[in-house]
């Protein structure tokens, strides 16, 4: 099976303008991000829109592609992406994993564990959750939950905690229910991330704002793992010296 890894990576961001160029401990986030995921595979390119990082991912010796500066997801810039790289490289791939270009520190054993949910010929799309253990977690509007079926893929997602437990306080839902937090890391069929491409914005979606209920409402399965490993993303400029403190010794 062949796997291509793409980090989508966009200049342009409300509340952090230039963050894929973000000088992390000496090094562009970008380069981190690439780094790590080359160390679990062996096919990796940047899709990007702007050529400051085209630039800077080509000066360290990664491969980067430009995209259009219209998507609307990072979904469909992988595909775009998937496109070019495969007539650059006269090959068809069977998986493109999709890496957040945010996350200076991703674990391998994520990217390894996505992987792996791909030995099962039945798996269309795959992503990872983690167990919620925090309260305030829970009910963070901006920390998607899902909800997960017997035969661990994804029955629901939601910014609000699913499922509601009604008739108890707050402080009571998680020592009563299992809660799962949404890991932004996916892997797709070639042929699923190309129908996924086509399919127009659904109700669910534009409710939620989460793409990932298109793919359900349009009967797409998207299988879970659920991982311990605890990810740390970069959304505001502030958010560095955090992860300066968590990496930094």
């Amino acid at each position: 099976m062949k796997f291509l890894a793409v980090i989508p990576a966009r200049y342009g961001s409300s509340r952090f303008p230039g963050k894929p160029l973000a000088d992390i401990m000496g090094m562009p986030m970008i380069q981190r991000v690439y780094e790590r995921t080359a160390s679990v595979f062996a096919n990796v390119a940047v899709a990007t829109d702007d050529s400051r990082i085209y630039d800077r991912v080509i000066s360290f010796g990664g491969r980067a592609v430009m995209t259009s500066d219209r998507h609307n997801s990072g979904t469909d810039r992988c595909f775009e992406a998937l496109g070019l790289l495969e007539k650059q490289d006269g090959t068809a791939y069977d998986v493109i994993v999709n890496v957040q270009g945010d996350e200076p520190f991703i674990s391998p054993e994520q990217l390894g564990l996505l992987a792996s949910c791909f030995d099962r010929e039945n798996v269309e799309v795959a992503t990872l959750v983690k167990k919620i253990s925090d309260e305030r977690e829970l009910f963070d509007e901006n920390k998607p939950k899902v909800v997960l079926g017997a035969d661990m893929n994804a029955i629901y997602f939601s910014r609000l905690p699913i499922p509601f437990c009604r008739g108890k306080k707050r402080e009571e839902w998680l020592a009563d229910t299992v809660y799962y937090k949404h890991i932004g890391l996916y892997g797709y069929r070639r042929d699923i991330l190309e129908r996924i491409s086509a399919m127009p914005s659904s109700s669910l979606e534009n409710a939620e704002r989460l793409e990932q209920l298109r793919w359900l409402e349009n009967g797409i399965r998207i299988a879970v793992a659920v991982t311990d490993i605890e990810t740390c993303s970069v959304d505001r400029p502030e958010d560095i010296l955090t992860l300066e403190r968590l990496f930094g010794n």
